[in-house]
């Protein structure tokens, strides 16, 4: 049972980022347009760190309430309802990486990039460097993330338009704020959503891996410095998916309390800074962008198989898997790769948006 105390640090980050939001665009006209979207683009970041914890249950019982927190659309780019659908899609741990059932999957089906032609996997290859996933890689996934929305809603897809028609109604409330008390252009606005995804993108860049495991699939990076913070220490991301329910602010305690357990679980994926993985991976590729774990499935050309079991034991931690059944009928199970991927979270099959 969740107490208010357990819940205050989340209402008071999130009063924190709607107050720090208004005072710099309040105070735009002092800073200039350059300075007020850097600044900005913090807050974004943020914000959508708060709405990956408000879909996991925090910090009212109610999810309405919940959602009523982050209706105001700072981010811009992506509906939240979209992101949450998404990301609950994504906790289906057995899918972990898998370009077609995971939406946040950073590999494409390999017969899909045997056949991309040589400028798309040049694209592609940098995408995959941590300076790729920072410069074009919110560019890449909002470019699939938004062609495979629009060919659902025009497929009669309601919820996805009833998501898209909300999420208007937080950008009005968004513009109306800026045309009101901000002396920047809107494009400062723009820079500064598309700044914050660029944030959001050094957290996502290698949460997952490629594991015959599910379970250690998921990264751990023992960062305590101010990425972490803004990133509501979901780098501690292996304790995160073993229990969503956990707030941001225990994480590391649990992690701490039971470490060799799940470096074990993990198998070792682990960092020790997001310094370290600046050092590695800036301007270096960590993975290949064809999913090295697959091979050509049965039926349809298209299809891939992960040799791995569908369903693996959790054998050191137990999660509440209640959030993620309730979207189990929300979209068909398999989707082209390449369409799919949230904010923070990442929405290309090589670098999908998602929080």
């Amino acid at each position: 049972m969740r107490s208010l105390r357990e819940e205050l640090p989340t209402l008071a980050l999130l009063i924190l980022c709607y107050l720090g939001f208004a005072a710099v665009s309040i105070g735009s006209s002092t800073v200039g347009p350059i300075a007020t979207a850097l600044i900005l683009s913090v807050f974004v970041a943020l914000h959508a760190s708060l709405q990956h914890e408000i879909l996991h249950g925090h910090p009212f019982k109610n999810q309405f309430w919940n959602d009523v927190l982050v209706f105001p659309a700072i981010g811009i780019f992506v509906p939240y309802q979209r992101f949450r659908d998404t990301h609950l899609d994504h906790h289906k741990d057995p899918n972990l990486t898998d370009p077609y059932d995971d939406p946040e999957s950073n590999f494409l089906d390999p017969q899909k990039w045997d056949r991309l032609p040589g400028v798309a996997k040049r694209l592609y290859d940098f995408n995959n460097t941590l300076a790729g996933r920072m410069t074009v890689g919110p560019a890449l996934g909002l470019w699939h993330f938004y062609v495979h929305d629009i060919r659902a809603i025009l497929g009669g897809q309601a919820r996805m338009l009833a998501a898209y028609v909300l999420h208007a109604g937080g950008l009005v409330l968004v513009g109306m704020w800026w045309a009101i008390w901000a002396s920047a252009p809107f494009w400062t606005l723009l820079a500064a959503a598309y700044g914050g995804m660029s944030i959001l993108k050094i957290r996502t860049f290698l949460e997952h891996r490629a594991h015959e495991r599910a379970a250690a699939r998921t990264v751990v990076i023992e960062d305590r410095g101010l990425l972490a913070m803004l990133f509501l220490n979901n780098n501690f991301h292996s304790v995160h998916h073993a229990h969503p329910k956990i707030a941001w602010h225990k994480l590391p305690a649990v992690f701490q309390s039971r470490r060799e357990e799940f470096m074990r679980r993990n198998d070792a994926y682990y960092y020790r800074s997001y310094a370290e993985i600046f050092r590695l991976y800036f301007l270096h590729v960590k993975d290949p962008v064809a999913h090295p774990l697959m091979r050509p499935g049965r039926g349809n050309p298209g299809n891939i198989i992960l040799p791995i079991p569908a369903v693996e034991t959790m054998d050191i931690v137990e999660k509440d898997h209640a959030d993620v059944r309730q979207l189990a009928d929300v979209r068909p199970t398999r989707v082209d790769p390449g369409a799919w991927g949230l904010l923070g979270a990442d929405p290309d099959q090589s670098g999908k948006e998602g929080h």
